[in-house]
């Protein structure tokens, strides 16, 4: 071959590699551009969650209150004269409350406009009645200004989801009651404040009463039952197949199935304790106790997998140093291997139980859906958890629930943030690079 016709070969070979590089970089730049596309729209879509969730919940964090002067009379509370704390806790409070409503509106005399009169406050609202004369008897006899807490269609018209300009009839509340809100407000009777309520009440019908301390209660027994039971079973089992286990089918077979364990449904954790704990066993459904033990087979595989990952991080260099100036096995492993490997294992076990916090199905196969007002004392006491009780919200038809829907989220979602937050810093703070 002349050296014309290699100069020749050489430039179509070189065009034929200089063609194959502009399509390798095209491809490149077009799987750039696909990854950059998926992850703007996974954040978008977490954005419009977040800001839906929040625009609908933060609302549930203030709750309106009426002014309402109320006259403690004595034929009315307590007519036999006993003072007894028995009896000024069983009292007709709302009588009271329909006589301040009576002398404020005292225009209103239609029995049916009188109901309507009569749900602008909260049904509860004689409890912090009852509260204020329990907490200054001197009252008995006199009177004080106390604020109540207003009633759902007040505190919806208060927080804009009910609309002025609408038609009366397609409106939930009527120009007459429209005109006692504004007159309430004219004589700064009416106001908004924090919603403490919201974070120490439990469940209720009524959804300014409702809050979520049963439920944040009930998630905090339960997850303890959780931790105190996952945590030293599973980094026990993971040092012992790690360590001291020997190499035959019966170990495989068993880390087989506990790494099938980890992803099974969570359902199936909550119809194994149906059947096993409260069954068999007769575990009170309801109660922490069962919730924390159905959470305890879920979480297992998650810290056995966790914490036998890292005790494998740990260099093969330190059991063989310890070993070399005479320790036993025992002493490798416990004095040397798992202090190591503890960072990782706490991990693990927080992730574990941030995964338990957020778990609603397997409560709900062992009753834990039920209608509790209670706010649970002790690992026994009948109880409920946050995703369940946001759950129960989900499925209420009042406006008034659905802000409080959102607001348990908000509220169930910063403690995940703050649980796996706490994980990351763990890792990052005691991470050794070996």
């Amino acid at each position: 071959m002349n050296s014309e016709a290699t100069h020749v070969l050489s430039r179509r070979t070189a065009d034929v590699v200089k063609a194959s590089l502009r399509r390798r970089h095209a491809a490149e730049r077009r799987f750039r551009l696909y990854g950059l596309v998926s992850i703007g729209a996974g954040i978008l879509m977490l954005v419009i969650l977040l800001v839906s969730i929040f625009g609908q919940g933060y609302r549930a964090f203030s709750q309106t209150y009426v002014a309402l002067d109320i006259s403690f009379d004595p034929a009315v509370i307590d007519p036999d004269g006993r003072r007894s704390q028995e009896a000024l806790a069983s009292a007709d409070y709302g009588a009271l409350l329909k006589r301040a409503l009576g002398e404020l509106f005292p225009e209103v005399t239609d029995r049916q406009d009188k109901r309507a009169l009569h749900r602008m406050i909260s049904a509860g609202a004689p409890y912090a009645v009852r509260d204020e004369l329990l907490a200054h008897p001197e009252l008995m006899g006199g009177s004080a200004r106390i604020w109540v807490a207003a009633g759902a269609e007040v505190d919806m018209l208060e927080k804009g989801y009910i609309d002025r300009n609408a038609d009366e009839a397609g409106r939930r509340m009527k120009d007459r009651e429209l005109a006692w809100v504004d007159r309430l407000k004219a004589e700064g009777r009416l106001k908004r404040q924090f919603n403490v309520k919201f974070f120490t009440a439990g469940d209720s019908r009524d959804p300014e009463q409702a809050g979520i301390g049963g439920a944040l209660m009930g998630s905090f027994y339960t997850v303890l039952v959780t931790l105190v039971l996952s945590l030293p079973i599973g980094v026990a089992a993971a040092i012992y197949l790690e360590e001291f286990a020997p190499r035959n089918h019966w170990v495989d077979f068993i880390e087989v199935n506990i790494n099938n364990l980890a992803a099974v449904p969570s359902i199936v954790f909550g119809l194994l304790g149906l059947a096993v704990f409260i069954n068999f066993f007769g575990v009170p459904r309801s109660s922490p106790l069962i919730g924390g033990l159905v959470l305890t087979l879920m979480t297992l595989p998650v810290i056995i997998i966790a914490a036998r990952s890292a005790l494998k991080a740990v260099p093969p260099s330190i059991r063989e140093a310890a070993m070399g100036v005479g320790a036993s096995p025992m002493q490798t492993v416990f004095h040397h291997v798992v202090p190591l490997a503890m960072p990782g294992m706490l991990t693990g076990a927080i992730i574990g139980m941030s995964r338990a916090l957020g778990e609603s199905a397997p409560l709900l196969m062992i009753g834990m859906v039920a209608f509790i007002v209670d706010i649970p004392h002790g690992i026994f006491d009948p109880a409920t958890v946050l995703p369940v009780q946001i759950y129960l919200w989900a499925d209420s038809p009042e406006r008034g629930f659905v802000e409080r829907t959102s607001a348990a989220i908000l509220v169930l979602l910063a403690f995940l943030i703050l649980m796996n937050g706490t994980a990351v810093y763990l890792r990052k703070r005691f991470e050794r690079r070996w």
